[in-house]
């Protein structure tokens, strides 16, 4: 499984963009505010329908532009795929697959699997619980299709109970009607509960594995599942609740506040570690997507790290290096000398400039390898998909 290709317009900073990548390791340099970022968040979006950066298609849509426009070329199997993303900025994004639109993001779901890393990620240890939170379901759903559909009912179920919540104020009278939406927030939420749990429970196996190797052997990880209420007694948590949800009228109880705690030699680094610990646990779990992924799908992940190496040391980029084999990677940087110096491969070679990008002249220098005659990648004449429905920022 790998990305074969990418076509953007009026995506983020881009104009019209056709780029193709290099089934191995594919490196995008230049400054600060040129695109860099961009092109992997298209990536991400084609492949999950959200954005790592975002949560309002509005902001992905050049300025000045109404829509913008994401094509993706992959290959699965070694059958081709084509995906469409199209967006609006005040109607619902539309996708295809293989030209036939598609009503529900679970449908994307398993045609390609993306593993992100970015600078974000190496606060996930000392964050709030909303980013582990979101660590496992960015994980769960692309491992399990009916996972990512209780998700999405959950929450819009968790949604239409907290503004019942509100509407009581004003209408006393619909209280019975709470009995309705915690049936089905206990449908919903026990499964998500126990699917959490029985995640933290295997990537325990496989992240004790991979940081014993980051620390040489001197640290033990250990992670612990704490959910707000566990699947036997949710139901009982709810009533007990039901005062204090009418009193601040919000749901206080559920998989929504779920957290997951992690110790280093039995201590809980959030609150107790260095910083490094807390960068190696976080590296230490992002690698064990790719072998959870490879693990239960028999498939390898591809692997997307934005602008993370200026954030990790030596010893973190080898070992970050040694998992990167037979991945298909993209890396962002602003600059490839400590990509040299450290012997990351790099079979293709980008130079990204105001919302442009092309292979970098000096590839040869680079790589020992004979390139083929440099090429201008920004394309002004990219054709537009027909998924019909209803950027500012540059990085």
């Amino acid at each position: 499984m790998y990305i074969e290709s990418v076509e953007l317009k009026n995506f983020r900073n881009y104009n019209r963009l056709s780029i193709s990548f290099d089934r191995e390791t594919n490196i995008f340099f230049g400054d600060n505010a040129q695109g860099k970022t961009n092109i992997l968040e298209a990536i991400y979006v084609c492949g999950t329908t959200k954005s790592h950066r975002s949560a309002c298609d509005s902001e992905l849509i050049r300025f000045g532009e109404d829509e913008a426009h994401i094509r993706m070329h992959v290959s699965k199997d070694g059958v081709p795929h084509k995906i469409d993303m199209h967006l609006k900025k005040n109607k619902a994004k539309g996708a295809a697959i293989d030209g036939m639109p598609i009503r529900k993001a679970s449908e994307l779901f398993g045609l390609i699997k993306l593993v992100l890393f970015s600078p974000e990620d190496l606060n996930i240890i000392k964050s709030g619980p909303r980013e582990r939170r979101r660590f496992m379901d960015s994980q769960l759903c692309q491992l399990d299709r009916l996972y990512f559909s209780r998700l999405s009912d959950y929450n819009k179920i968790l949604m239409q109970r907290n503004k019942l919540l509100k509407d009581l104020a004003f209408q006393p009278s619909l209280e019975p009607t709470l009995d309705v939406w915690d049936e089905q927030l206990l449908r919903y939420g026990i499964p998500i509960i126990r699917q959490r749990e029985q995640f933290i429970g295997e990537l325990n196996e496989t992240v004790r594995e991979i940081h014993s190797q980051l620390t040489c052997g001197k640290e033990e990880i250990r992670l612990f599942y704490e959910p707000d209420s566990g699947p036997d007694y949710f139901s009982e948590r709810l009533k007990q609740n039901r005062e204090k949800d009418l009193k601040c009228r919000t749901s206080s109880e559920g998989p929504h506040r779920d957290d997951f705690r992690v110790e280093i030699n039995q201590v809980d680094i959030r609150h107790f570690g260095s910083q490094g610990q807390q960068r190696s646990a976080a590296l230490s779990l992002k690698l064990s997507e790719i072998y959870l992924i490879r693990q239960k799908t028999g498939e390898m992940p591809v692997l997307l790290l934005d602008d993370v190496l200026s954030e990790l040391d030596s010893s973190r980029q080898k070992m970050l290096l040694q998992n990167m084999n037979h991945v298909q990677t993209f890396i962002t940087c602003t600059g490839v000398d400590e990509l040299v110096g450290n012997h990351f491969p790099m079979n293709r070679v980008f130079y990204v400039e105001n919302g442009s990008a092309e292979i970098f002249r000096r590839e040869r220098d680079l790589c020992g390898e004979n390139p083929d005659e440099t090429k201008q990648i920004d394309s002004s004449n990219v054709e537009t998909g027909q998924a019909e429905t209803g950027g500012r920022n540059e990085r």
